[in-house]
C-alpha cells in the first residue's frame, strides 16, 4: 500500500481527522485520538502502525513483516507496526486498520461518541 492509498482509505472512515506530526508520518485520528500512523519506515519502505487487541498484538509480533510499533509498543501500548508487505496484503492491513478505529472510537467518551456518530448500535 502507497501512502496516497493509506491515505485514502483512512479518509474513508467515520469521524477522521488528519495530520502530519512526528517527523512527517501520516497521522490519522478519530476523535481526537491517535489510531492509525504512517511512516517511521524500516528498510526504506512504507510502514504502517495500528493499535490492535491483545490477542492480535501477540499473534502478528511473531509474523514476517510485522513488529511492535516503534515508541508506542516499548511504553506498554499494544500497537502493532506492518512493514514491507506485498500488494495480496493491503486488504489485511485495511482490515487492522478499521479495527484500530473501532478500539479506539470505543476509548472515547460515550457523549464524544454520539456526538461522532459512532458505536451507536
Amino acid at each position: 500500500m502507497t501512502y496516497d492509498e493509506y491515505n485514502d482509505f483512512c479518509r474513508s472512515l467515520p469521524a477522521t481527522s488528519y495530520v502530519v506530526q512526528w517527523g512527517g508520518a501520516h497521522v490519522w485520528k478519530v476523535g481526537g485520538k491517535v489510531f492509525a500512523i504512517a511512516g517511521w519506515e524500516k528498510d526504506g519502505g512504507p510502514a504502517f502502525s495500528f493499535k490492535t487487541s491483545e490477542l492480535n498484538f501477540n499473534i502478528l509480533s511473531d509474523q514476517p513483516g510485522f513488529r511492535p510499533a516503534p515508541y508506542l509498543a516499548s511504553r506498554g501500548m499494544k500497537w502493532i507496526q506492518q512493514y514491507g508487505a506485498s500488494a495480496e496484503g493491503n486488504e489485511a492491513l485495511k482490515d487492522y486498520i478499521k479495527e484500530s478505529h473501532h478500539l479506539v472510537s470505543l476509548g472515547l467518551t460515550k457523549k464524544k461518541q454520539k456526538e461522532l456518530g459512532l458505536n451507536q448500535n
